[in-house]
């Protein structure tokens, strides 16, 4: 089959969609620290009814939550999953056993002195915060709980406390977000490492969907 024609509508495209690239590149440049600084925020420890550990393979929301729970925060930790991958469900299928990521979790915190019994696993497989937010809005419901708090990385932290206020408002309920302070990502200097800078990007460009009130 034949390559389409290089066309005058299609370089001109090309172009346009370079220059747009450019441009949000210069912005979050020119922006610098600010971005992360923005994207970065960390409410108060207060003493809650629940937290959740928002999904991901980052060990440092899990030091966090351990954290929070000795010290009293919360009573009862709320382990997101995730939705399993499509090489997971092909090799259960298969009838290959390997470890889920809630029982990774469950594992560290139990190893981390938190009690099996204060664990409990967020009901459904959530693709995306605003999911994670739907859901454990049913298990507050359920539960009767008026104070939670969120566990997540820095960057993430004003896209969970946008998805999960919102969700929750109306409610009555309380929402805490906290960044682990075992999260090596630096807001204030982003552009310094590879994974800070790519997911500052993917944050902001993400956060401003939720804005436009489209969220994922």
């Amino acid at each position: 089959m034949r390559a389409p024609a290089d066309t005058p509508s299609r370089r001109a495209r090309r172009w346009r969609l370079a220059v747009w690239l450019l441009a949000g590149f210069i912005f979050l440049v020119g922006a610098g620290s600010q971005v992360g600084r923005f994207l970065f925020v960390q409410d108060e420890a207060a003493r809650t009814d629940a937290m959740l550990v928002l999904s991901g393979a980052r060990a440092d929301r899990w030091v966090e939550a351990a954290d929070l729970y000795l010290a009293g925060i919360a009573p009862r930790i709320v382990l997101s999953a995730g939705r399993p991958d499509g090489a997971e469900v092909f090799l259960r299928a298969r009838g290959v056993s390997i470890p889920s990521d809630l029982d990774r979790v469950r594992s560290v915190l139990r190893q981390l002195g938190v009690p099996g019994e204060a664990i409990e696993p967020l009901p459904g497989e959530p693709d995306n915060t605003a999911q994670e937010a739907s859901l454990f809005h049913r298990l507050v419901r359920e539960r009767g709980w008026h104070r939670v708090t969120i566990v997540t990385s820095k960057l993430h932290t004003r896209r969970a406390r946008l998805a999960f206020r919102r969700e929750l408002a109306g409610s009555g309920v309380d929402v805490f977000v906290r960044a682990s302070r075992y999260d090596r990502a630096d807001p204030a200097h982003w552009w310094r490492d590879r994974a800070d800078a790519r997911e500052t990007f993917i944050e902001t460009v993400k956060l401003v969907a939720y804005l436009l009130g489209l969220g994922g």
